[in-house]
This record gives C-alpha cells, sequence and structure tokens, in this order.
C-alpha cells in the first residue's frame, strides 16, 4: 500500500498550527523553481533553513548559475517567516567518485538513487548539527522523481541519525504546476536537464 505522504505532511501541519509550533526546518533544495513552490508554501509554517548541495551538477557554471538564482529568489520571496540558506562546498569529485560505474545507468536508475542520499544525507548531518526539528528535500516536487524512493531514503536517514525527516510529496495540491507559476513570476532560469553531465547528455 502506498503512503500518501501529502496527507501526512498537512497532518503534521495542521497539528503544530494548533498549538502553536513552529518548528526548524532544514531544507534542501536542488533549484530555485522548485523550492518557489515549497518555500511559498512550507514558509507559512516552519523556520526554513535552505541547504544548497548539489554536487552532481555539471559544469561548475552551471552550478554557479543555479546556486545565484536560489540565493536572488530567497531574498526576493515575501515569507511569513524568514528564510536563511547554507551555501555548501561544490564537491562535484565526491560525485563522480560515489557514482563511478554507473555512468550508464538510465535516468531515474541506481545512479540517481546514490545522488538523492549522497544530498539528502549532507542535510540531515546539518540539521544535527544545528539541531533542528526536522529536515527535507524539494526533489519530491518534480513529476521526474520517485518520491516513494527519496522518501524512504530519507526515513532511512531519520532512523539513523535521529532527526525527523518530513516526508512529502510536493507536486500534489498542484505544486509543480504553482511552481511554474512561480518561476514566471520571479523570472527564474529554468534549467533543461537534472543536472549531472549523464542527464544533460540524454
Amino acid at each position: 500500500m502506498n503512503e500518501n505522504y501529502d496527507k501526512l505532511l498537512q497532518l503534521l501541519i495542521d497539528k503544530n498550527f494548533e498549538n502553536n509550533i513552529v518548528p526548524n526546518l532544514m531544507l534542501h533544495s536542488c533549484c530555485a523553481p522548485c523550492s518557489s513552490y515549497v518555500i511559498d508554501y512550507l514558509s507559512n509554517y516552519f523556520n526554513i533553513t535552505v541547504i544548497y548541495y548539489n554536487p552532481n551538477i555539471f559544469p561548475f557554471s552551471e552550478y554557479i548559475r543555479r546556486k545565484e538564482e536560489q540565493i536572488r529568489l530567497i531574498n526576493d520571496m515575501n515569507v511569513k517567516y524568514k528564510v536563511n540558506i547554507i551555501d555548501c562546498d561544490y564537491d562535484n569529485d565526491l560525485y563522480e567518485e560515489a557514482i563511478k560505474g554507473l555512468e550508464f545507468e538510465p535516468e531515474r536508475g541506481n545512479r540517481c538513487t546514490i545522488c538523492f542520499k549522497m544530498r539528502l544525507e549532507k542535510t540531515v548531518k546539518f540539521a544535527k548539527e544545528g539541531n533542528f526539528d526536522y529536515f527535507a528535500t524539494t526533489l519530491t516536487l518534480s513529476p521526474y522523481k520517485n518520491a516513494k524512493l527519496i522518501n524512504k531514503i530519507g526515513l532511512d536517514l531519520e532512523q539513523q541519525y535521529g532527526i525527523k525527516y518530513l516526508a512529502s510529496d510536493f507536486k500534489k495540491r498542484d505544486g509543480y504546476k504553482k511552481s511554474i507559476e512561480l518561476s514566471k513570476l520571479y523570472n527564474l532560469y529554468r534549467q533543461d536537464y537534472c543536472g549531472c553531465k549523464y542527464s544533460k547528455k540524454k
């Protein structure tokens, strides 16, 4: 039976809201367009720190462009609770080492699974160091990403590190459609490939 992660998230939000609780959330962002809707939605209920950690992105100029768009978006957005950002190192060499032997895997294959885990593990480590209440990722917004797999990775890391994972399926409630609308509103650069050089070739 498939879990309704969107419903679980909304139940948690409603419970915290009723009890006047505003938790601290470490939110991994894959890019400004995907984060636009997620930040717009969650910043009404959480104190968010965005962690920009995407060592898969290639080339470096593309990485810089996406990072700068993320920073600009956060500065431009009108939110209830202020959003902060952590700018991590590029770490592309670590990514290439982690996926060695999987270069010719198809998109959504094992290479992507390792990439998801690498980014989420960095997120939970920062969340633990900062004593955050939750960690999460914007990755479940994309209709091209496997939300069930991403949530499984997050929940496994929750058990490993002792920081609650905010399970989600942000494409629900027209999340992806709203991200496109917000991207137009903020004139965001929308990339035409996921990020790594292997997805660029595809």
